[in-house]
Formats: structure tokens, sequence, C-alpha cells
């Protein structure tokens, strides 16, 4: 399956989820469901994936966790606030880079409508 195929399972889920529960709850509640319901499709998800950073012969594997890795392929940030920022499509593209990932998802249950707290990025490029 490829990255945007996976998005595609991910993005679903995520308006399934938001659509029943909607805004207010922890981010870590909204990962423990998404993971439940990812995995249930069949998928392989890894939570809070370390993702260490070399740095000439020096390993850093501390401070780089993606909250879900999704068949090894697909990177998803979840936060669980009013607005998104800029500072959290450049943790996710910091997190693609680090982990030589080409797509990530930034989902933000904390919004009115889940279609305003969606965004793709890629590694390399914004869209």
């Amino acid at each position: 399956m490829t990255e945007n195929e996976l998005a595609a399972f991910v993005v679903e889920a995520a308006f399934h989820i938001h659509r029943e529960l909607g805004p207010g709850l922890l981010e870590s509640a909204y990962e423990a469901i998404l993971t439940h319901e990812l995995t249930a499709q069949g998928l392989h998800v890894e939570r809070q994936k370390l993702l260490p950073l070399t740095w000439r012969n020096l390993v850093v594997d501390e401070g780089y966790r993606a909250d879900l890795v999704v068949e090894t392929k697909l990177v998803i940030e979840l936060k669980s606030v009013e607005t998104l920022i800029p500072v959290h499509q450049k943790q996710l593209l910091t997190y693609l880079k680090v982990g030589n990932y080409k797509l990530g998802l930034l989902i933000n249950f904390g919004a009115a409508l889940l279609k305003d707290g969606l965004e793709r990025v890629v590694n390399g490029l914004q869209d």
C-alpha cells in the first residue's frame, strides 16, 4: 500500500472518530483510539516511535518521537489544540526528515471541523 493509500485510511478513521467524539479530548486519547481503529483494519501502527537523529558520529536518540507511524511509511502527528500554528508543520517536517519518510499527516482533533485541522506534509515540500 502506498503512502497516499495509507493516508486515505487514516483520514477516514480520523473523521469517524472526530464525528463521534468531537473536539476536547486529550491528544493521548485520540492517539490510543486512532491506533485501535487502524490496527482493527489490519494496519501495523507504532506509537511514540523513537526517531534518532544522527549528526556526524553522534546518534541523538532522545526527544524526537513520532506520535504514530503506519506501515513504516506514514508519519502522523496528532494535536488537540484550538488552532494549528506553523511550528506544528515544522515539527512534522522534522520528523519526516530525521526518519527519512516521504509523507506525514498533521491531524488536529481540537478543530471544530476536522477538515480545518488536517494537513499533509511532504518531505521537501508542503502542500
